[in-house]
């Protein structure tokens, strides 16, 4: 049997500017032949807004609400919507678009990828399924949502499995155009979106979560992890470097629509 090798990389919890920082610091490494594909595991702390590329910064966050609540706000390079970061667990998959796992149409891109997902979830009694362009769900009810950007040569995939979810401080943080419908849509989002605390009846630790995603890459894509992973990155200076001088900077966070 084929196995591919791959990085992986337990990163425990940072702020979202490192997290975005360190992301584009492995797709640059990957790009540059420095580094062999990579998975990375990891959390946010403080809690975090992440706001899609092409979105506009004040129409879909509360910045005060962000601010009094101590939450940061970043800007990913990926697309989508806005993602509230707290009981949740973080992978990132990058590789050369020429990779076999990469796939060379989005859909099957994240059809392959998210395999991975539904794998540890299986492991950890819960069975899920993808639902085109890249959500997976799980009782019916999406669990995991995931972004992609090709650039570089690279493709990087990201995306999250909720461990647990507060509604009511996600629509505190996010715009909505008013409070009726802000009562709407905070039904809708309990209706249609589930955690694994919810769903296995109990309070589900990160460490048992990340455990269950790197053996369900492992399985799925059949991946040949690459030890001697720990301790400092090569790419930690790089990391910091983005984290402070792109994606903290009010330039990349305030882009405009036009301006990308």
């Amino acid at each position: 049997m084929t196995t591919y090798p791959f990085r992986l990389l337990k990163t425990g919890f940072h702020n979202g500017f490192y997290n975005m920082g360190l992301d584009e610091a492995l797709l640059e490494a990957v790009a540059q032949g420095g580094s062999p594909p990579v998975l990375r595991l990891y959390g946010w702390d403080p809690a975090a807004v992440s706001v899609g590329y092409f979105q506009g910064l004040e129409e879909e966050v509360d910045l005060g609400a962000c601010a009094a609540h101590e939450v940061d706000v970043v800007r990913r390079i990926s697309g989508g919507g806005a993602v509230f970061h707290q009981a949740e667990l973080t992978y990132s998959s990058i590789m050369p678009i020429g990779h076999p796992l990469a796939g060379e149409h989005i859909l099957e891109s994240y059809k392959r990828l998210c395999t991975g997902i539904i794998q540890a979830l299986a492991l950890m009694g819960v069975p899920a399924e993808f639902a085109p362009i890249n959500d997976i769900l799980a009782g019916g009810k999406k669990i995991s949502g995931n972004a992609q950007t090709r650039r570089m040569g690279c493709v990087l995939q990201h995306g999250t499995v909720l461990l647990d979810l507060d509604v009511g401080l996600m629509f505190e943080l996010l715009r909505v155009p008013a409070e009726k419908v802000k009562d709407k849509q905070i039904r809708d989002v309990q209706e249609r979106v589930t955690s694994l605390n919810a769903l296995l009846g109990r309070v589900v630790s990160y460490g048992e979560v990340e455990a269950a995603l790197a053996e369900g890459f492992c399985r799925a894509l059949s991946l040949d992890y690459i030890e001697g992973q720990d301790g400092i990155l090569p790419e930690e200076a790089r990391a910091l470097e983005l984290a402070a001088g792109k994606f903290a900077a009010p330039a990349w966070l305030h882009k405009s629509p036009a301006g990308r």
